[in-house]
């Protein structure tokens, strides 16, 4: 049995929190016993019901050599930065695969990443280092990631999709096949990418409101 340290106490964390106890109630044997959540902000911890306690802050966090780590901040301004420094200090980070999510046996995922609810993951996908993959995301077959980047519910890559570093992908986003997406990248909900996207771009369109008056009778 893994037991876990979970970095972060906000909303995806909680999110974390409770994919892992969804899987505890699917088997028969524990495999992975949450020891509790660190985070700098301890208000965070008070607004969720975890299922473990408040161990403390992240900066004053002392590494355990008994207990394995998982990244639940959502913010990548700090996420590679501290799972950096804890690697760097001894953590052990370990990935996390949802049990109703679909990966081809051909996928490869990198350590760290996390592997939300009804994910499909094709074939040949490869997947780096420390990536979050949130619920009903689909990665069609061929696609590449790098490490870093946070893709929120609802994303669809297409076949041939290749991914850099620590990009967003905001909900609902979606690639058109062979499109190549750099690093540092942030690309707003809804979008369709059908041009290839450098490095330290955002993506966003401003649609124009169409109001409709009704008169009245």
């Amino acid at each position: 049995m893994t037991d876990l340290i979970i970095i972060g106490a906000g909303g995806h964390a909680a999110e974390i929190n409770d994919y892992i106890c969804f899987a505890q109630l699917e088997s028969d044997v524990q495999q992975i016993q949450i020891k509790g959540f660190i985070d700098d902000n301890p208000n965070s911890y008070q607004a969720y019901q975890f299922s473990a306690p408040y161990l403390g802050t992240i900066k004053d966090h002392v590494i355990s050599k008994n207990a394995s780590y998982l990244m639940a901040i959502a913010n990548l301004n700090y996420r590679r930065p501290i799972i950096e420094r804890f690697v760097e200090n001894g953590a052990t980070f370990i990935s996390f695969v949802h049990k109703t999510a679909y990966i081809s046996p051909s996928a490869v995922i990198g350590n760290g990443s996390i592997i939300g609810p009804n994910v499909n993951i094709g074939p040949n996908v490869k997947i780096g280092e420390f990536n979050l993959i949130n619920s009903r995301c689909s990665l069609g077959h061929d696609t590449q990631m790098g490490n870093y980047n946070f893709i929120s519910p609802n994303v669809c890559f297409s076949g041939f999709t290749a991914i850099g570093h620590e990009n967003l992908f905001g909900i609902n986003s979606v690639t058109i096949p062979h499109i190549s997406v750099g690093h540092n990248n942030k690309i707003a909900a809804g979008m369709v990418l059908d041009q290839n996207v450098k490095d330290d771009e955002v993506v966003f369109y401003r649609f124009k409101e169409k109001i409709i008056a009704v008169p009245k009778k």
